[in-house]
């Protein structure tokens, strides 16, 4: 019979009562101590974990988002890259996460949907500024977070920044010289498409070797965009197999209001120019 393994005997240190752990530096605690369930409900710990880690990705998007975008304003395009890369399979990761929601089914929801009031997924404010963050601006949005200061602060403060796509248009106006309508840049509304852009982004498929570096910008955002759509179209599967077409907890019309958020271009000048070349 063999020996159990003694960790101790490779080094590993095993006493922690003057030195920081695992659990210490992870701050598992407060952690694992975050869901409390407001319901007797088996399904209900799912349904918050499921939340809590989504709002933890999100976390890291935006930190990833908010660097790339520093990087791509001055001039330095390769680590953002990879920092787009990371976005993009951060957003495929959360598309994993509603195959295990979808295990839920809508007799198991209903035992503690209740519990939920009014509250609801559209009132993440890390979502709403991962959206001003890209570029979809609708202040509309802002109303829900007036009873949090500090929140709806962060998203003025979002408001006052150059977008992502912001910074990515300023690089391609500097390297095609083609100049773009004041409208193209404004901070409070959603991106809409323009042809002088599309004749600008054309201008760099057409002669990807001449362009290179943003010709791997225009792909890195478009990458991003296809896990965002796919993130946006699981959760209206997801949304639709659990509930139906009932209304939202938050009021929203559902499956309706998530259909038509599917419409939302990010980045509308990357596809449109596809069909012209």
């Amino acid at each position: 019979m063999t020996d159990a393994y003694d960790p101790t005997q490779d080094g590993a240190k095993m006493s922690f009562r003057k030195d920081m752990s695992y659990g210490d530096y992870l701050r598992m605690d407060q952690v694992l101590g975050a869901q409390h369930l407001l319901s007797d409900a088996h399904d209900e710990m799912l349904f918050i974990i499921q939340h809590q880690t989504s709002e933890l990705w999100m976390r890291l998007v935006l930190h990833e988002i908010s660097a790339a975008r520093d990087l791509i304003g001055r001039g330095q395009f390769q680590p953002a890259f990879k920092m787009l890369t990371r976005v993009a399979r951060i957003f495929d990761q959360l598309n994993s996460a509603w195959d295990v929601l979808r295990t839920m089914t809508p007799s198991d929801y209903t035992t503690f949907r209740e519990a939920l009031g009014n509250s609801s997924g559209f009132q993440s404010h890390q979502y709403r500024l991962i959206e001003y963050a890209l570029g979809n601006r609708n202040t509309s949005m802002m109303k829900m977070h007036e009873h949090r200061p500090e929140l709806h602060r962060l998203l003025q403060d979002e408001l006052a920044r150059p977008s992502l796509y912001h910074v990515a248009l300023d690089a391609l106006s500097g390297e095609t010289g083609i100049s773009f309508d004041p409208s193209v840049f404004r901070m409070d509304a959603p991106h809409q498409s323009d042809e002088t852009v599309i004749a600008a982004w054309t201008k760099i498929y057409r002669a990807p070797e001449t362009y290179w570096t943003l010709y791997e910008l225009a792909e890195k955002l478009v990458d991003l965009e296809d896990y965002f759509r796919r993130w946006r179209f699981n959760h209206v599967t997801t949304v639709e197999r659990v509930i139906g077409f009932k209304r939202g907890t938050g009021g929203t019309s559902g499956v309706q209001y998530l259909r038509r958020m599917l419409e939302v271009e990010l980045f509308p000048e990357l596809w449109h120019l596809r069909g012209g070349l």
